[in-house]
């Protein structure tokens, strides 16, 4: 995996924001970006004799534009651009293998189709071995300024929220902001803890401390190897998707996990990072667990 920035444009107002927020966050963290653009000749063209060297033009123009564009606005930034010749879904998981960070509108035409419809970016998301970040077309620099956060979903022990914890740790160092670390619990059904489980709670002194450590255990390591990042620890009892919705107005970006589950029509994304992919007003990162 090479450490890069990459996103996906297909000329549409999202992805225009969506390349914004890549240029921002590659120059932030001293990075190359990559803009690629997934293009293939439809059969239905084909069959109708449609031009094909024209759609091509207009494709390699099209990168080619935009990367001078962002290229432009951050003079000291390394700029490569590509005109993937495959299927969305394929050509976008490829690049997805091989860089650290891939970026895409959240609503688009063409081959990004957006998110809330299903689609390729919903598949890329699914699939994707590295950290995908969704920006809408109405996000602006002015959401970074100071006082908002980078609000990151915790779940489980402090092995199951590595990876997500430490992209928003990143995140934030890069961009001298705080980190608020969420993390929501429900009364479990009766039964639901082993014995030593509930020897944990015992000695906890209840569910919610129990809960409180487990999220302070899980930041301990972070907040060691990022001392220089204010650290906001929230722990509240609600659905985990509702909570973190609850903080959106706060956050410059939300971080969420997720573990794609495979079914018969296809892969499917958690209900947490689903319902923050789909409401939340803010950029959102989702970062596969390790």
């Amino acid at each position: 995996m090479t450490d890069r920035i990459t996103v996906g444009v297909d000329g549409s107002p999202e992805s225009r924001a969506a390349l914004a927020w890549a240029g921002r966050e590659a120059v932030r963290r001293r990075l190359p970006l990559r803009v690629v653009y997934a293009w293939q000749w439809p059969h239905h063209e084909m069959l109708r004799g449609g031009d094909r060297d024209d759609q091509a033009r207009w494709a390699r123009d099209m990168v080619q534009d935009t990367a001078r564009a962002v290229a432009d606005r951050h003079g000291d930034l390394s700029v490569t651009a590509e005109v993937l010749d495959g299927a969305a879904v394929e050509s976008l998981l490829t690049e997805a293998a091989t860089t650290g960070t891939l970026v895409l509108g959240s609503r688009g035409h063409g081959t990004l189709v957006g998110f809330l419809l299903g689609s390729v970016a919903q598949q890329v998301i699914a699939e994707a071995p590295c950290p995908v970040v969704l920006v809408r077309a109405d996000d602006r620099a002015a959401s970074e300024a100071g006082g908002r956060e980078i609000v990151v979903g915790q779940q489980g022990g402090p092995d199951d929220s590595a990876a997500v914890l430490r992209f928003a740790f990143e995140t934030a160092a890069a961009r001298g902001a705080g980190v608020r670390a969420v993390r929501a619990w429900n009364l479990p059904p009766v039964f639901a803890y082993s014995p030593g489980s509930l020897k944990l709670l015992d000695e906890a002194g209840g569910l919610e401390p129990y809960e409180k450590k487990a999220l302070a255990d899980a930041l301990k390591p972070w907040q060691e190897r990022f001392p220089g990042v204010p650290v906001t620890q929230h722990v509240e009892m609600g659905s985990a998707g509702q909570v973190l919705l609850s903080l959106a107005d706060r956050a410059q970006l939300m971080v969420v996990g997720r573990r794609a589950q495979r079914s018969a029509v296809g892969a499917r994304i958690g209900s947490v990072a689903h319902a923050v992919m789909h409401h939340a007003p803010c950029p959102v990162a989702v970062v596969p667990h390790s």
